[in-house]
């Protein structure tokens, strides 16, 4: 059977299952309205090290082990890693989980990389390179912050566009054995280009690629949006979501009655102050492992499209004036009676 699908997708003859999953997250993500869904909230957000890097690498390394151990196997169980950070050089993955000694694929998608690294996964199992693999990534407010924007100590103004960095991991594992969700499909999305260079309103620069994402798989598999009981982006926010919904509709496609954004989802904007909503790899990634992975599991939803959403930009692009990219990646997960 030939998985390639349309122009950009993969429906898997044989289609892997998440066997189990993780999520961590820090103390600002177990106050918000999902808090009592995430499996670790810490009560230090340095998680007992001394940097706020080394802090986020443990986020990798305890999300690794309580996603192997739920699944009841080893390490050496595991054939692939998939995972990336929002650092430089992907230190947090690097540092986090090279005591495990699992054969790693790094990845960059900035946001977007649990769905890169979800898809690639799947991939790896659908295929037959793997038996099973784990999928996961991580981010932290004060590394992100120190890395891409200010000093914590500086105590800077942000606007109302602005979006938090969710402190959390999530980690996946996939595989052939039997679970109540799997995987049947993936939209590997492109960069998309809107021209945005404010750096602090990363919505309006990732929902370009949300929306060129989202109708690129609903019109490769020859769905509609109600084909789906959620489609859910990664860390659009309030701004994003309104520029999304233009764009879609655009292109034919009215998504509001069953879309959700992660970043909207995780923290209650007018108490917790956190603008326009979450966002970082850890947005999406512990919103699907905590919320809505277990309403995939109890069949509260049949099939949902999610879409975590990356903005491509470095201090260093960003310094010289450049545009910020966006990228979406497409994953398909449904429930299994």
């Amino acid at each position: 059977m030939n998985m390639q699908i349309g122009k950009q997708s993969l429906q898997f003859a044989e289609a892997p299952y998440i066997v189990s999953s993780a999520s961590i997250a820090g103390q600002k993500e177990g106050d918000g309205p999902l808090g009592a869904c995430f499996d670790v909230v810490g009560e230090d957000d340095k998680f007992g090290q001394n940097t706020w890097e080394e802090a986020e690498s443990t986020l990798q390394k305890e999300a690794f082990s309580m996603a192997i151990g739920k699944a009841g196997i080893k390490k050496e169980d595991v054939r692939y890693l998939f995972s990336g950070d929002l650092l430089g050089q992907n230190i947090a993955t690097s540092f986090g989980l090279m005591d495990y000694q699992v054969p790693l694929f790094g990845l960059y998608g900035a946001c977007s990389t649990c769905g890169e690294a979800l898809s690639l996964g799947a991939m790896s199992v659908a295929a037959g390179y793997a038996d099973c693999v784990v999928s996961m990534t991580s981010s932290h407010f004060a590394s992100a912050e120190k890395q891409f924007r200010f000093p914590l100590e500086y105590a800077n103004q942000r606007p109302l566009s602005a979006t938090w960095t969710v402190t959390g991991s999530a980690a996946f594992v996939l595989g052939k054995r039997r679970s109540k969700a799997r995987i049947t499909g993936v939209t590997t999305g492109k960069i998309v280009d809107y021209g945005i260079k404010d750096s602090m309103n990363m919505g309006a620069a990732m929902a370009p690629a949300a929306a060129d994402t989202i109708c690129r798989s609903l019109t490769d598999f020859g769905r509609k949006p109600e084909d789906y009981d959620k489609i859910v982006t990664g860390d659009l926010g309030s701004i994003g979501q309104e520029i999304l919904f233009d764009l879609t509709k655009g292109q034919g496609y009215d998504i509001s009655s069953v879309h959700e954004d992660c970043g909207m989802l995780i923290y209650d904007a007018k108490k917790q102050g956190t603008g326009a909503g979450g966002s970082g790899c850890g947005c999406s990634a512990i919103t699907l492992a905590g919320h809505f992975l277990k309403q995939i599991e109890t069949g509260r939803l049949k099939r949902i499209l999610f879409v975590p959403t990356g903005a491509l930009l470095s201090t260093v692009s960003f310094n010289e004036g450049k545009t910020v990219p966006g990228i979406a990646h497409g994953v398909i997960i449904e429930h299994v009676a």
